[in-house]
């Protein structure tokens, strides 16, 4: 019992791990905690509810207002949730009340993706599950109905014209390797096309001064794979000398997000990712947004602020475009 007890690794305030591989997770002083989905949210009036899409993945679907009286179908949002690639929940209350926001704003449907976790899982596993998410709505793009795990809401409802995948934190390093995976399949499946893609603080790095001292890259160096173990890593270094060109993101449109105050991802791996996309010739839309005074996922951590506002306006007018 004491060697089961021993805590071989603490990251931060993160999380925990002992010597007999269980993994502690440090949520409860953050103040984060589980929620059920609801009807008719008395804030926003949009809706949500939980759907199995694999053994392993499960998401939250969040249905604006007013869609009876709907004349078009609307645009949809994939979500990726962030934490580190080792926290975080779709089902959280700080996402819940952010994609009920994010949703009502840009009156879209959102997925909201629960994949699994490392270090039980290895990050591979993530970007399959989150693939798998990923190919799920995107199979409810036919006009009938072909399997008894499709959703009315997406069916009936979603517009695939305007399907953009969004993250914060490792939730926008999953963002980008969806977007890669496409590019590289020609599409998510034959059907469906990547049309925008927001990355907000993204969980990426690059060689910088004292990087190797920053809580993610120490972070990184537990939870990768042992031949991944640094920053030569494709799997968090987009601008690796192994990582595929840029030039091959599959998505017409990109807007990616860095807060200037981020003591976790240093606004300066924003400006060297948006230098290597424009060298790499990639031909889509680029848009770059560095938000003053503001610390990692600010728009997460509290939605309501004049700063949170606005970003979220602008997420949801780049939502709504083709």
């Amino acid at each position: 019992m004491a060697n089961s007890n021993e805590v071989v690794t603490e990251m931060d305030c993160w999380y925990r791990i002992y010597k007999d591989g269980r993994v502690e997770r440090l949520y409860d002083r953050n103040g984060l905690m589980y929620v059920p989905p609801s009807l008719d949210d008395p804030h926003t009036g949009v809706s949500s509810k939980d759907v199995t899409i694999s053994p392993h993945v499960s998401a939250r679907i969040y249905l604006p207002k007013n869609t009876t009286t709907i004349t078009q179908k609307l645009p949809i949002i994939v979500y990726y949730h962030g934490g580190a690639l080792v926290l975080g929940s779709a089902f959280f209350n700080a996402y819940q009340r952010y994609l009920n926001i994010l949703v009502s704003e840009s009156n879209a449907i959102a997925i909201s993706v629960e994949y699994r976790l490392a270090p039980e899982h290895d990050v591979p596993t993530i970007y399959e599950d989150s693939w798998t998410a990923l190919q799920w709505v995107a199979s409810h793009a036919s006009n009938k109905f072909t399997s008894p795990n499709e959703d009315p809401w997406l069916k009936n409802y979603g517009d695939f014209s305007r399907l953009s995948i969004l993250g914060d934190s490792a939730g926008g390093n999953i963002v980008y390797h969806m977007a890669m995976r496409a590019g590289r399949e020609g599409g998510i499946n034959k059907n469906v096309a990547i049309n925008g893609l927001i990355l907000v603080c993204p969980y990426l790095l690059v060689p910088l001064e004292n990087i190797e001292q920053c809580v993610s890259y120490k972070n990184w160096i537990i939870i990768s794979p042992p031949s991944e173990a640094g920053l030569h890593s494709p799997m968090i270094n987009p601008l690796a000398v192994k990582a595929a060109c840029l030039s091959g993101l599959g998505c017409s449109r990109m807007l990616v997000c860095f807060a200037e105050k981020d003591k976790y991802i240093p606004k300066e791996i924003g400006v060297q990712f948006i230098e290597g996309v424009k060298r790499s010739g990639w031909k889509g839309d680029l848009q770059f947004i560095e938000v003053e005074g503001e610390g990692h996922c600010f728009q997460l951590a509290n939605p309501t602020t004049e700063e949170s506002q606005d970003l979220i306006k602008r997420f949801a007018s780049f939502i709504q475009l083709k």
